[in-house]
């Protein structure tokens, strides 16, 4: 993918169709390293799918016959010279604490480092495609020399906010919360 946010929509798109309530989706710069952790409460992995979900040719799909997420974003992450990690505990080996994690460390000085890209525009298709399911999601950039970036939002937040009668997916609340998340991206000093 072009893009890492387009990985970040794959993903996250899997940790809904897998029943998860709640995605997060943490973004951690500092320096050169960016740190992207997806994790759901969904119904989560047997140990045997965890073992194949990196490969290419297996998926769970009946759509198609191969799976291309996780693979793609494994190599991204290492041909950047970092790695990737999941973790799952499925629902019928703990139906209490069941999920998935998704670490993938990636190195921005590298050449073959994937640009984040529309980081916003993603938030905002799965809030509109999923109006019942929360995403939490931060962004932090920590840079030496540079002002360092806070972004966070949490539909349950917002959902209280709002109360049960209005939607998530309603165009207003979508385009108060793009606006709010380039407000958090934006300097104030440069403007």
């Amino acid at each position: 993918m072009k893009e890492l946010s387009l990985n970040i929509l794959d993903i996250t798109e899997n940790s809904v169709k897998a029943g998860a309530s709640l995605t997060s989706i943490i973004i951690e710069e500092k320096g050169t390293k960016l740190t992207l952790t997806i994790e759901d409460d969904g119904k989560g992995m047997s140990e045997e799918i965890l073992r194949g979900v990196t490969d290419p040719f297996y998926t769970t799909r009946t759509t198609r016959k191969v799976g291309l997420g996780l693979p793609l974003l494994k190599l991204a992450a290492e041909q950047s010279g970092g790695e990737m990690k999941i973790t799952s505990r499925s629902i019928e080996d703990d139906p209490e604490n069941h999920g998935t994690k998704v670490t993938a460390v990636f190195y921005k000085d590298s050449i073959d480092f994937t640009p984040l890209g529309d980081v916003v525009s993603t938030i905002l298709t799965l809030i509109q495609g999923h109006p019942d399911t929360d995403f939490l999601f931060r962004h932090t950039i920590e840079d030496s020399g540079e002002k360092d970036v806070s972004v966070e939002m949490d539909t349950r937040e917002l959902r209280e906010a709002l109360g049960e009668d209005v939607p998530l997916n309603e165009y207003e609340v979508i385009k108060w919360i793009e606006g709010y998340l380039y407000e958090q991206y934006s300097d104030p000093e440069d403007e």
